[in-house]
């Protein structure tokens, strides 16, 4: 099986008040081994970053501002996303503001080439899972979490995502 483990980051949190995404990670797991295949971007996001989202994920505007723009980098994302089952913690936060883009993308395009990502992708929300194992528990989304993005750092340090700049958006093993 096919797996993306994925996170972003936004300018805020409802891309319906015109939010948008500033950066992308993923790796990529076939039959949960890392295949050495990760994609990391950052997006310039034609608006201004939230200071409240700054104190959460220390993305500035000028870090973002000479990156490039959802619409030159979606269909490298698409085609490293997509058929792939996406393992994302809060799920519905991460593919709300995918499919936002993607919408946005459409209507600039004028045609339907990518998304929405459910009917692309299958998608594992961690935090439900979290839930689900540890019904009543307050902190059990946070342990969830703190696991998965230790093992992903771990990860993406053995494969240098940790220096972006230094590598291509999407590498290959």
């Amino acid at each position: 099986m096919r797996q993306i483990v994925m996170d972003t980051e936004t300018t805020g949190i409802d891309p319906r008040e015109g939010h948008r995404i500033i950066e992308i990670g993923g790796i990529e797991l076939i039959n949960r081994r890392f295949t050495g295949r990760t994609y990391h971007q950052y997006v310039n996001p034609e608006r201004h970053i939230e200071a409240e989202a700054i104190e959460i994920h220390g993305i500035t505007n000028e870090r973002v501002a000479n990156e490039p723009v959802f619409a030159q980098i979606a269909d490298e994302l698409w085609e490293f996303m997509r058929g792939a089952q996406l393992v994302i913690h809060n799920a519905p936060f991460d593919v709300g503001f995918f499919d936002h883009e993607f919408r946005l993308l459409k209507a600039a395009r004028g045609e339907p080439v990518l998304g929405p990502v459910a009917e692309h992708c299958s998608v594992l929300d961690t935090l439900k899972m979290a839930r689900q194992m540890h019904p009543g528990s307050a902190t059990a989304w946070m342990r969830c979490a703190s696991a998965t993005i230790s093992t992903t750092a771990s990860v993406c340090s053995t494969a240098r995502c940790s220096t972006p700049r230094s590598w291509p958006r999407s590498t290959s093993p």
